[in-house]
């Protein structure tokens, strides 16, 4: 597999570890993130075409959230300030946000994907210790567990490829994992199905042709973000398959149609990026 990446626009303004999700209109919602200084913001936007427009906002300031789309709405799970929040939200296609249910525990640094309408949470933070666990939830219904992951993990890279959960990576303690998992939510079983070329986390994720695609990131340390976009297939394969223009890792990132929207992330030097770009598999 081959990608493209192009430049589409820009954000308002730089914005990192923002949650994403589609729209359901070809674009994505982006709920809070951090500006720069490390400011967490309310923000809701939606990113379409060329630019974005604040929509709405959040009823407190967040980041490190996730977000996922299920029964024609976008649900925002988690994510946090100096603390981690428990609370999921929903969010309207005018921007309204409201509550929607509770996780088990307080969890930011979290990842999730939809499955036949099913929102799995995979991993995260409590603010004391990190997470294993993989929750299920749907609206109207309060989170159980669904799997347990082969270690704590926090900012992976998740996606659902061919109605199986694929995690790549993120932050196992203090260092960078190599770990790719496949979890199937019919059993509940999770397996180890390969490893990364080297130990990636805080990358963007979104499905692509079959695949999931681990977009940017970085290494353990501050300053260690890379360029490179890698698929992953569902055996566990893994392969390059484009680059970024520049290194940047906390990027948001959405499958939309054939292709995946990218917006704001943190290039080298700690800035948050004000950048969209779209993503398409080269012909």
């Amino acid at each position: 597999m081959h990608v493209v990446v192009t430049s589409a626009g820009h954000l308002p303004t730089a914005i990192q570890d923002a949650a994403a999700a589609p729209d359901g209109a070809g674009g994505a919602l982006l709920a809070g993130g951090l500006e720069a200084g490390e400011v967490s913001v309310t923000d809701l936007l939606r990113v379409a075409g060329a630019g974005a427009q604040k929509i709405g906002a959040l009823p407190t300031a967040l980041h490190d959230a996730c977000a996922s789309a299920a029964a024609g709405s976008v649900y925002v799970f988690g994510g946090g300030q100096s603390a981690s929040f428990s609370q999921i939200l929903k969010v309207s296609s005018a921007g309204e946000a409201q509550p929607a249910g509770s996780l088990p525990t307080p969890a930011s640094d979290v990842a999730c994907a939809t499955v036949s309408g099913v929102v799995y949470i995979v991993g995260g933070y409590t603010g004391t210790e990190p997470l294993r666990t993989i929750l299920a939830w749907q609206p109207g219904s309060a989170p159980k567990v669904a799997g347990t992951l082969p270690k704590p993990l926090r900012y992976a890279a998740v996606a659902n490829v061919g109605g199986e959960i694929v995690i790549a990576g993120g932050t196992s303690g203090v260092q960078a994992s190599r770990d790719i998992y496949r979890f199937d939510p019919a059993s509940g079983g999770v397996r180890q199905i390969g490893l990364l070329p080297s130990g990636v986390t805080h990358a963007g994720a979104a499905s692509l042709g079959g695949a999931l695609l681990v977009i940017g990131g970085r290494g353990a340390g501050a300053g260690t973000q890379t360029p490179s976009i890698l698929a992953i297939s569902p055996a566990g394969a893994v392969t390059t398959a484009g680059q970024l223009p520049t290194p940047a890792s906390d990027l948001a990132a959405v499958a939309s149609g054939e292709g995946v929207l990218l917006a704001g992330g943190q290039d080298a030097t700690g800035a948050p990026q004000d950048t969209i770009m779209k993503l398409a598999l080269k012909r």
